[in-house]
């Protein structure tokens, strides 16, 4: 049986350059390479791309560029969509792509249109879903015309700042806030608040990152995560818990610190409460417009209601993420995953060529 040739895409102009680098470390040794040649592309930091090597790859101070080669993309040719720099040569036949690219100009639509021009199957959702679902903000409009919980916000601009009064917000939201940049991931820029040096400490952190944040009353409850895969036929994973030791789930908790705890499978969940948990989750990734996959967040409350806290439509393949987790834990194994993963994205793709492009 040949191989399929399928590029894995990961760095980008984003806070989660490293984080990237880990994942696509991760997939790369995963993958069953007697079905699969894979054909790494790094995206620099200053936004330029890369023909790889595995051994910049494996390497734990990887630095993208290193190799030397540059990219270009090329639109327009239906084989040959990458051209080597230094020699003129293309590099052929890449069937499907993984952009494994978190956080801004990679998980928000904007590589996802470049695959969508190219005419390249990609995994993860398609441009509207993944730049729907990375910015909090219209996550939430698109989740209260559906009927879905979640918490209750109020979004600003960065030209509003002057206008952002802390008696004001508290007073709509409660005592505990928690400030997040509107179009980020990992939980970068995102700090929790009571008081109102805090609160315009956390205001002024989040514009570092966006010019538009969001103010969010807390939600007291379980903080429990699933992993969803799937395009029309929609599977959902087990859910796993988060427990903090101290402070958030931020950032640092989740890739550097070790105060966060994670069950997986979450314990003393009823059947009721599962059923209303997977139902939530599934509502809010057809509510969204997602496909392939996403890792849906939420809340379980004491009341048993479900609030949506966010989806992440190209979630961690570190060592140790939620995603994969969850569905080792399910009974998929990380290659399986991998597999049906770049499956779902041809699948797409091939019911996308049938749609007619042009009048006749």
């Amino acid at each position: 049986m040949s191989k399929q040739k399928m590029g894995l895409i990961f760095g980008g102009k984003s806070p989660e350059h490293e984080v990237s680098i880990i994942s696509a470390r991760n997939i790369f040794n995963a993958i069953d390479k007697n079905k699969f040649e894979v054909q790494l592309i790094g995206i620099a930091q200053n936004g330029k791309w890369y023909l790889e090597t595995e051994e910049n790859l494996q390497d734990k101070n990887c630095v993208i560029g290193k190799s030397g080669v540059q990219l270009a993309v090329v639109f327009g040719n239906e084989t040959h969509k990458f051209l080597r720099l230094d020699n003129h040569k293309y590099i052929e036949n890449i069937k499907v792509v993984f952009p494994i690219t978190h956080g801004p100009n990679g998980e928000d639509g904007t590589l996802q249109g470049i695959l969508t021009q190219l005419d390249l199957p990609f995994v993860g959702p398609s441009v509207l879903g993944s730049a729907v679902a990375m910015d909090k903000d219209f996550t939430k409009k698109i989740l209260r015309d559906a009927g879905i919980g979640h918490a209750k916000g109020l979004t600003f601009y960065k030209h509003e700042r002057h206008t952002i009064s802390f008696k004001d917000v508290q007073h709509q939201l409660g005592n505990l806030l928690f400030i997040k940049p509107c179009n980020m991931g990992s939980s970068v820029g995102v700090n929790k608040a009571t008081n109102e040096e805090d609160f315009n400490a956390a205001i002024d952190e989040a514009f570092k990152f966006d010019t538009k944040i969001l103010i969010e009353k807390a939600v007291i409850g379980r903080e429990l995560e699933c992993a969803v895969l799937g395009n029309e036929q929609i599977e959902i994973s087990t859910f796993g818990e988060v427990i903090m030791q101290d402070g958030i789930y931020d950032f640092e908790n989740k890739y550097i610190n070790d105060n966060a705890k994670i069950v997986i499978p979450a314990e003393n969940i009823s059947d009721d409460q599962m059923q209303k948990l997977q139902s939530t989750a599934k509502k809010a990734y057809q509510a969204l417009g997602l496909e392939g996959m996403s890792r849906v967040d939420v809340f379980l409350t004491e009341d048993d209601e479900v609030f949506i806290n966010e989806p992440n439509t190209l979630p961690g393949f570190t060592s140790i993420s939620m995603y994969p987790k969850l569905w080792e834990a399910s009974g998929l194994k990380y290659a399986d995953l991998i597999e049906k993963l770049l499956q779902l994205a041809i699948d797409r793709h091939k019911k996308e060529q049938k749609l007619q492009r042009f009048r006749k």
